[in-house]
C-alpha cells in the first residue's frame, strides 16, 4: 500500500486549489479516503467522541445490514423456487436460469444454497445499479458544492 500512498501524495497538488485538476478534487478525496483514514476526526461534542470517521461508521452499518441482505436473498430465491415447483414451470430460460444450469444448481426450494444463490442473482444487479447511481450523484453534487465525497 505504500506505493499507492506515494502516488496519491504526489497527485494531491494537482487537485488542490489552483491545480490543473481542481474541479476533480472531490473524486481524488473520495479515492484517498477510501484507502486511508483522513486525519480529521471529531473529538468534541455534540458528535460521538471517537477516533473513527463517517466512512468507517458507514462500513459498520453495512456489516450490520448484511444479515438482512442475506435473509432477503434466501427468501427471494426460496419464494421463486417454490413458485416454480408448485406451478410446475420449467426452469427459467433467462440469464439467471442459464447460469444456474451451467453451474449445476437446481431450483429446489428446500435447498438453502440454491435459494440463496438464485436470490443473489436478483439482488446483485439491483444493488450494483443502486451503488452506481448513488455514487454518481454523490460525486456530482460534491463536485458542484466543492465538498468532499462522504
Amino acid at each position: 500500500m505504500r506505493p499507492l500512498r506515494k502516488l496519491l501524495d504526489k497527485a494531491e497538488p494537482l487537485f488542490e486549489k489552483g491545480g490543473r485538476l481542481e474541479s476533480y478534487q472531490a473524486i481524488y478525496e473520495m479515492l484517498d479516503t477510501l484507502f486511508y483514514s483522513p486525519p480529521d476526526v471529531s473529538r468534541h461534542a455534540p458528535h460521538v467522541r471517537d477516533a473513527i470517521d463517517l466512512k468507517r461508521v458507514m462500513g459498520l452499518v453495512v456489516v450490520g445490514v448484511l444479515p438482512c441482505a442475506l435473509f432477503g436473498m434466501w427468501n427471494t430465491g426460496h419464494q421463486a423456487n417454490l413458485a416454480i415447483e408448485q406451478l410446475g414451470l420449467p426452469a427459467p430460460s433467462d440469464w439467471r436460469g442459464a447460469l444456474m444450469a451451467a453451474i449445476g444448481i437446481g431450483h429446489d426450494p428446500q435447498s438453502v444454497g440454491a435459494a440463496t444463490f438464485y436470490g443473489l442473482l436478483y439482488f446483485v444487479p439491483i444493488y450494483a445499479v443502486t451503488l452506481a447511481a448513488g455514487g454518481l450523484w454523490e460525486v456530482l453534487f460534491a463536485g458542484i458544492r466543492n465538498h468532499e465525497v462522504n
